[in-house]
């Protein structure tokens, strides 16, 4: 997959809502692979509803959402999973991990899905995240720090052509930030993707080829 196109994508919450400001809504606009992208605005504005939306989980919008020409809308349950299994991974900005699970567990289930990364590449990512000690305590334990780095490694477990963050940093510390900064950066070069960053204004730690007013 090489482009994401929206052509007048609106929210149906926002069906009444001016959104003239926004560089997104109700605008044409096209995400390209090898591109860094940063989506900021102020909060309520719709950025994980536009994550939603690429990640095929929603469909309450008006206008067209492109994937190399094909309609999201007109995906049916075959084509939603292909597209999430090996084009598109997000990081939830609510984990949406398993709570019942352990660490590496969380981690496994999309990787048995993908066949992406060997057990020694998720250990050692669990190492650069200094949570290798968590990995085999149930998620319901880890603090909101830990889950999020969980949620960062279970996205790289997985081939794509975009990656989505959606505000993915908000609960780490300064070193983890950077670290977690650098192995994004890393497997979105290794896999010459797209990396699209949702941040309340926060530009975080990567080189952006477009910045853009949601």
């Amino acid at each position: 997959m090489k482009t994401i196109k929206l052509n007048t994508v609106k929210p149906n919450i926002f069906s009444e809502s001016d959104v003239s400001g926004s560089e997104i809504w109700c605008k044409n606009i096209c995400f390209e692979k090898e591109n860094t992208y940063l989506i900021f605005s102020e909060s309520g504005k719709g950025k994980s509803s536009l994550f939603d939306f690429i990640y095929c989980r929603r469909n309450d919008y008006s206008g067209e959402i492109l994937f190399d020409k094909k309609n999201a809308k007109k995906f049916n349950s075959s084509q939603k999973k292909e597209l999430r299994t090996n084009h598109v991974s997000l990081v939830f900005q609510g984990f949406r991990l398993f709570s019942e699970l352990t660490a590496i567990e969380n981690v496994e289930i999309k990787n048995r899905l993908t066949n992406h990364k060997t057990k020694k590449q998720i250990e050692e990512m669990f190492e650069k995240l200094d949570i290798s000690v968590k990995k085999n305590t149930p998620l319901s334990l880890l603090s909101f720090g830990q889950k999020q780095r969980v949620a960062i490694i279970r996205s790289l477990c997985q081939p794509f052509d975009f990656l989505l963050l959606d505000e993915a940093f908000s609960h780490l510390d300064e070193t983890n930030y950077s670290i977690a900064c650098n192995l994004i950066a890393d497997e979105v070069k290794n896999q010459n993707a797209a990396l699209l960053v949702a941040s309340l204004g926060e530009p975080y730690k990567f080189k952006y080829n477009h910045k853009i007013l949601l």
